[in-house]
Parts: C-alpha cells; sequence; structure tokens
C-alpha cells in the first residue's frame, strides 16, 4: 500500500531524503500542470515546484492534518509560490477556474496541427521582415527579453527598442492578413 502523503511530509522534516524522492515523484506532473497554467511560462511553472519542494525540505511550511488534504495543502503553497514569482516578475496572474485546478486539457490532435500550422505561418512572416524587426521580434517573443534587456544588450535606446517591435508587429500584421485575404499558403 502506498505511504500517505502525510507521512512522507513528516519523513521529509525529518531530512528523509527517500520521503522527498516519493513526494516529488508523486507531484510533481501535477505541481507543474498547475503552476504552468497560473504563470503561463515553464520556466517560471518549473522554478515554483522546486520552490515548493524546496520549502518543505527546509522546514519552512507546515501541514495540518485537521485542517484538509496533503493534496489541497501541496497546491496551495504552489498556488502561493506561483503568486511570489508573478510578482517578482511583475507578469500578471491567471486566475484558475475550479474545473482547471486538477485537470489538464490535453489539445486534440487536430488543434496540435493547427497551432504548427498557424507556428510555421508566423515564422515565414517573421522572415519577411528586415534584418532589425526580425532581430526585436527573435528577442522579445522568442527569448523573452524585456525591451530594456534588449536596449542594453543590442546597445540601442529603450525608444527605439519600442518602435521596431511596435513595427515589426504591424508588419507581421499586415504580412499575415495578406495571405489570410488570399487565402495563401506560400512554401517560401
Amino acid at each position: 500500500m502506498r505511504e500517505q502523503d502525510a507521512e512522507l511530509f513528516y519523513r521529509i522534516q525529518s531530512k528523509d531524503e527517500d520521503a522527498l524522492e516519493q513526494l516529488y515523484d508523486r507531484y510533481e506532473k501535477l505541481l507543474f500542470s498547475f503552476s504552468y497554467r497560473m504563470t503561463n511560462n515553464k520556466f517560471l511553472a518549473e522554478e515554483a515546484v522546486q520552490d515548493v519542494f524546496t520549502k518543505i525540505w527546509s522546514k519552512q511550511r507546515h501541514f495540518d492534518e485537521e485542517k484538509g488534504k496533503f493534496s489541497s495543502w501541496l497546491l496551495t503553497v504552489t498556488r502561493h509560490a506561483c503568486i511570489d514569482l508573478l510578482r517578482k516578475k511583475k507578469e500578471p496572474t491567471y486566475e484558475l477556474e475550479e474545473r482547471d485546478s486538477l485537470h489538464t486539457q490535453e489539445p486534440t490532435p487536430e488543434e496540435t496541427v493547427e497551432w504548427q500550422e498557424r507556428g510555421e505561418e508566423v515564422r515565414k512572416a517573421v522572415k519577411q521582415l528586415t534584418e532589425e524587426q526580425q532581430e526585436m521580434i527573435e528577442l522579445f517573443y522568442f527569448k523573452s527579453m524585456s525591451q530594456t534587456n534588449i536596449s542594453k544588450t543590442c546597445n540601442i535606446p529603450l525608444g527605439t527598442v519600442k518602435g521596431r517591435v511596435r513595427l515589426a508587429l504591424k508588419h507581421l500584421k499586415e504580412i499575415l492578413a495578406s495571405k489570410q485575404e488570399r487565402g495563401v499558403q506560400d512554401d517560401g
């Protein structure tokens, strides 16, 4: 029979590495999925999960069996870790609806193919931009750099970065709208 979560938690408080590993294996996927839905960011979600288990290991959290289920408590701790990380990153939080809390909704094969096709359209459209605009899109959207960091990295004024991003998005929108109007799916 599987050891109860609370028992594992108390063993972890006594620095039992095996108990931590068991608890991690049991909850890592759920906590990651939950964190990803809150942060909408893979790296922040991974960081939140790591933060939760680090705090449990270092006795920075207390679980009271009389107040509810361990899994509910663990999701609450994870929620707070996500909120803290989002505040540090100054990104908006995403509220979860009850229906989202414990279940992940995998995309259908049709949705996956549609996203891949749309992604390919966007990549082709980006290639039609100037080199400067391509660089801004790459850094800002694909590498998730802030405009301030792009300014420092590229050694150009912040206003120039903002202008290039804005212009690149305007051109991308025009390119994609033009293709959609014509129904064109060119291969180049």
